[in-house]
């Protein structure tokens, strides 16, 4: 597998993280503008946002919680040699699991349809993580 295969979705998963980030700023500044909330109300935390403006946040926040084992898994399987066309898939199926769960959060927020795409992705993840291990030690590299 080609390095730029094997990081086309840390790429996506970047990108993802940056959009959610303008997303958040923009739906924050426009509820400020519409009065829903002053900025000295939520200067010091996040609980006095709208509703709206608090599922953006969160959605951006999550994008540092289960993803950080993804950045971790990268560049070990990159740098081990244990990076192949299995693990590139089930980068993007979890890329893919990360980018619905943000759409469903910033949208609908539907608990069942975020919920689904965060076990996926929670799944995903960690047969990444057992393959992973399972080829380390079956065919142990001499660093």
């Amino acid at each position: 597998m080609t390095v730029q295969a094997i990081l086309a979705p840390v790429f996506a998963q970047v990108l993802l993280i940056f959009v959610l980030m303008v997303w958040m700023g923009r739906v924050r500044f426009a509820e400020i503008k519409a009065g829903s909330v002053a900025a000295g109300d939520v200067s010091l935390g996040e609980r006095n946002w709208p509703p709206r403006a608090q599922r953006s946040a969160n959605a951006f926040s999550n994008q540092f919680e289960l993803p950080m084992l993804f950045f971790a898994l990268v560049p070990l399987a990159l740098y081990t040699k244990k990076a192949d066309l299995l693990f590139v898939v089930l980068a993007w199926l979890f890329v893919t699991s990360r980018a619905v769960h943000a759409g469903v959060y910033v949208t609908s927020n539907h608990v069942p349809s975020r919920f689904r795409a965060y076990a996926l992705g929670a799944l995903v993840l960690l047969a990444m993580w057992i393959v992973f291990a399972v080829r380390i030690f079956l065919a142990p590299i001499g660093l």
